[in-house]
């Protein structure tokens, strides 16, 4: 079967220079972006039932900017002013020059590390040893925190936002042959929305080992798999098997 529709279950780029685009023209394909789950953020009083006191905490630790987004919206909607002093430790540059959006950056009290990992913010903390930390989170985070655990960082995690099913509307066309998913929740999401789902020949592309393995879990076929050898992302992944696909024509 030739691959004529794709859906990529994220959010469509930002960027025109996107690889996607560059596939799509290449094979002559339509690549739908879609996600199969969206976050929102969890009320005032649903965080309240946590028992957390954000004015208690001298440090946050983000590794998402969601996880920033929704902290400064709670704090907001709490009536939480946020001291000068807050110390703040982000996995990337990138989320912690997000910061801007609310606060003024200022290097002294925002600290960065480079690999995306906790592990790689762990001396960073341990500097800062006398902080109280808080960790948001969403409620399927996937952050290993026994590094913490190990390293005795004084910290707590706070559930701030969900992730839920992006459910399909009644007259939204489910057309595409193949799907492609970064996260289990996306699986969840398919199976919710379409219960009686039969995949014949609809091709499924997964980012991630659990990932793949929800797919498995779900008893449908995986048919490309990121990272692998010689393609180290989803869309080099895809490259790689419609290449192989034109080659069969």
């Amino acid at each position: 079967m030739k691959i004529k529709k794709i859906l990529v279950s994220q959010p469509k780029p930002s960027s025109e220079k996107s690889p996607y685009y560059d596939i799509a023209e290449k094979y002559g394909v339509n690549i739908v972006f879609r996600p199969f789950i969206k976050v929102e953020g969890l009320t005032s009083k649903e965080f309240r039932q946590q028992k957390i006191s954000i004015p208690e905490y001298t440090a946050v630790i983000f590794t998402a900017r969601t996880a920033i987004d929704h902290f400064f919206r709670l704090c907001e909607e709490l009536r939480v002013t946020i001291p000068e002093t807050m110390k703040y430790f982000c996995t990337t540059e990138a989320i912690a020059l997000y910061l801007q959006k609310y606060i003024i950056y200022r290097k002294r009290k925002i600290f960065f590390g480079n690999s995306g990992k906790l592990d790689d913010l762990v001396p960073s903390l341990l500097k800062h040893s006398g902080e109280k930390f808080l960790f948001p989170v969403s409620d399927v985070h996937k952050e290993q925190t026994s590094v913490l655990e190990k390293h005795k960082i004084n910290y707590t995690k706070a559930i701030m936002y969900r992730t839920v099913s992006n459910d399909f509307g009644p007259d939204e066309p489910f057309d595409y042959d193949m799907l492609l998913f970064f996260s289990p929740s996306g699986i969840k999401s398919l199976t919710k929305n379409f219960p009686d789902f039969k995949q014949d020949d609809i091709k499924i592309g997964t980012f991630g080992p659990t990932t793949a393995q929800a797919v498995r879990d779900a008893g449908l076929r995986l048919d490309i798999e990121a990272p692998s050898p010689g393609a180290p992302s989803m869309t080099a992944a895809l490259d790689l098997f419609l290449k192989e696909q034109s080659k069969k024509k």
